[in-house]
């Protein structure tokens, strides 16, 4: 039987995406992403709890978040879990473990030239690709 490596977020950037450039001019960003969940506690209060989560985007995806996305965008994010390990400079071993993304769709409020807002961005792409779908669309949630 095979195994599944499935992740789905949505959540606000916690910065601008820092975007960088590998040998072949292959881009790669990276940020950090806060999902927050709001639930009741025993005594009926209402508490939230934040996970903070490293998103990597390659290529035609890590040109979109360059170019759209900013710190606090809201975000969908569909990728994989990929823990990577590398010794440090004391020769520790060090682990972090980042999702990977195969898909992005921006869920900001969109202004448009009469400053009326619709909604999500409509930007999406799979596998690195670039932008799928017509910007103007609005999303089916």
């Amino acid at each position: 039987m095979r195994g599944v490596n499935r992740v789905m977020l949505i959540g606000n950037l916690g910065k601008d995406p820092d975007v960088q450039h590998l040998e072949g001019n292959i881009a790669v960003a990276k940020f950090p992403l806060a999902t927050t969940e709001t639930f009741k506690d025993r005594t009926g209060k209402l508490v939230s709890q934040t996970e903070w989560h490293t998103v990597v985007l390659w290529r035609g995806l890590a040109e979109l978040a360059q170019k759209y996305l900013h710190k606090s965008s809201l975000v969908y994010i569909e990728g994989r879990l990929r823990t990577r390990s590398w010794d440090d400079k004391d020769g520790n071993r060090k682990f972090a473990t980042e999702v990977v993304g195969d898909n992005l769709i921006m869920l900001d409020k969109r202004m448009d030239g009469s400053g009326s807002g619709s909604e999500g961005g409509g930007i999406e792409g799979m596998g690195g690709d670039m932008p799928m779908g017509d910007p103007s669309e609005s999303l089916p949630f």
